[in-house]
């Protein structure tokens, strides 16, 4: 992030030279429990009667949703929750258009909601029919405290708020505004250098038949084919649930190329907001970074830990070499840096909230 710079987490463990493959979830259980065995168990045992608040602040892109539910793989689903912000009012769509469901949200708001608009208009700007209205705050606290109730008592991440400036006093007493359990809540700021969204979007493809998302450089799929018509490698569906699994071709959806120039007003806004609240006293702050300078890689990280990034030859007899090497970028400061796979990040999540909780 411009204008800070995160503290590095030394997620390395002296001694320990075993190797985890993060796309196999048994291996990355046994990579949490030998380095945050300890603070996972303290965890559990607090999540059995408490709960938290965490708000998860970073720009588009960083790795919200990830982080989280990575926190929740290795800690236990049953007693965390990831609520996305973006996606409780796309679904609160959906719910607007079944009979049942619609009459249980406007009974709700009814009870719950107090705002300048009245319930029917927020609905409409929800539904897209007013596109001159935007969705006011208070229209969005009620929406969460609905989700809320719904997930029952677990501790909480939440991904989306505040989203501007106008929605920060907010935030200082969302506890209050829903109800909340008088429990602790805390910040969680994420760094991510603008070089790794840019290639995390130019990269990105998807399935066109199951929407799963890859990355021809950075997360690609075991089979990867050539186009010789077009001079360009292409990676098939990897998804065994997909109807098109090891043969629908994967491609960028339109808009991508343009990387995060795409989205340049929405991480400026994020960066506004993040800066405000870094200044915020009074309420505890945890520090994820997506990158580690170079030079101090090898005494921070394990080799294991930094994102492979994928090229490819065309080999003589028309098969496709894969090249793997460490990935490196340029961090917001022009530093040579690695980029980190989520699993490492997510244990510097779940070591600092053992520190905040004061576990």
């Amino acid at each position: 992030m411009k204008g800070f710079s995160f503290p590095i987490f030394k997620t390395k463990v002296e001694g320990v030279d075993q190797k985890f493959k993060f796309e196999d979830p048994a291996e990355r259980r046994k990579y949490f429990d030998l380095k945050a065995g300890r603070e996972i168990e303290k965890l559990r045992e607090y999540l059995q009667k408490n709960t938290f608040v965490g708000f998860l602040l970073g720009p588009k892109n960083s790795g919200k949703g990830t982080y989280s539910k990575l926190f929740m793989e290795a800690v236990g689903e049953e007693r965390v929750a990831h609520i996305s912000v973006g996606d409780i009012v796309r679904s609160v769509h959906q719910d607007l258009e079944k009979t049942s469901s619609h009459k249980e949200l406007v009974d709700f708001l009814k009870r719950r909601y107090r705002g300048f608009i009245t319930i029917e208009k927020a609905l409409e700007v929800i539904l897209g029919r007013d596109t001159k209205t935007l969705l006011p705050t208070e229209v969005i606290l009620a929406l969460v405290e609905r989700e809320i109730d719904k997930i029952g008592r677990k501790a909480v991440f939440i991904d989306g708020f505040p989203r501007n400036l106008d929605q920060v006093s907010y935030s200082l007493y969302f506890r209050t505004l829903v109800g909340y359990r008088d429990d602790p809540d805390f910040m969680v700021f994420i760094d991510v250098p603008e070089a790794v969204i840019d290639e995390r979007m130019k990269y990105r493809v998807v399935c066109p038949q199951c929407q799963s998302p890859r990355n021809t450089k950075l997360l690609r799929t075991q089979d990867v084919g050539y186009d010789s018509g077009h001079k360009k490698f292409y990676l098939l569906c990897d998804n065994p649930n997909c109807s098109g699994y090891g043969k629908s071709r994967m491609s960028p959806k339109e808009g991508d190329e343009l990387g995060i120039e795409a989205i340049r007003n929405r991480i400026e806004a994020d960066g506004e907001v993040m800066k405000m609240l870094l200044n915020l006293q009074g309420v505890p702050k945890v520090f994820l970074r997506n990158s580690v300078p170079a030079d101090k890689a090898s005494e921070n990280i394990d080799d294991y830990e930094i994102t492979p990034a994928f090229r490819y030859e065309l080999e003589k007899d028309g098969a496709v070499r894969v090249i793997e090497e460490p990935w490196m970028i340029k961090d917001d400061e022009g530093n040579d840096s690695y980029s980190l796979m989520p699993p490492p990040v997510a244990l510097a999540l779940i070591k600092q909230i053992t520190v905040v909780l004061g576990l």
